[in-house]
């Protein structure tokens, strides 16, 4: 296998599982905050689910990005051969936009907790607990935004 799609197969890897990594621990922060309110308010149940899965989506973001990237090397068909220059380009940007995604699912995780706590003590704060995450995931927008315009910029 040639070093070009060596490098960007480690650029598909690494923006999926960085980001899901990240995602992971978002989630995880903010499902433990809701389960101790959920075991002393069930009703709170159906407001926490949205709040918990806040953090996720850059997981998904780091998944589409993967599988955009395959998708252009033909990688389920017959692999594209790419040059060492190309490569190098599809590691870096997936490499550093895995990063970006990874570091603000973990921000906002830790936001979605204080959302949580918001909501166990007022309950008709869902729209204000639901926008302060989303502060924070305008970045993993933004990450994802900047993934797309260097990746049209690559010829393969």
């Amino acid at each position: 296998m040639e070093l070009g799609l060596v490098l960007a197969i480690a650029g598909i890897i690494s923006v999926i599982t960085i980001s899901g990594i990240g995602s992971a621990i978002g989630v995880g922060l903010a499902g433990q905050a809701a389960a101790g309110v959920i075991s002393e308010d069930p009703e709170k149940f159906g407001k926490m689910i949205p709040i918990i899965a806040l953090p996720g989506t850059q997981g998904f973001y780091g998944f589409v990005m993967g599988f955009l990237v395959i998708n252009k090397l033909n990688l389920l068909g017959a692999a594209k051969s790419i040059p060492i220059q190309q490569g190098w380009q599809l590691f870096a940007i997936t490499f550093v936009v895995s990063f970006v995604q990874c570091i603000s699912a973990i921000h906002q995780g830790k936001v979605s907790v204080a959302s949580v706590g918001m909501l166990a003590k007022r309950p008709e704060e869902m729209g204000k607990a639901m926008v302060l995450p989303v502060f924070v995931e305008i970045y993993a927008i933004l990450g994802l935004g900047a993934f797309f315009l260097l990746f049209q910029a690559i010829e393969v």
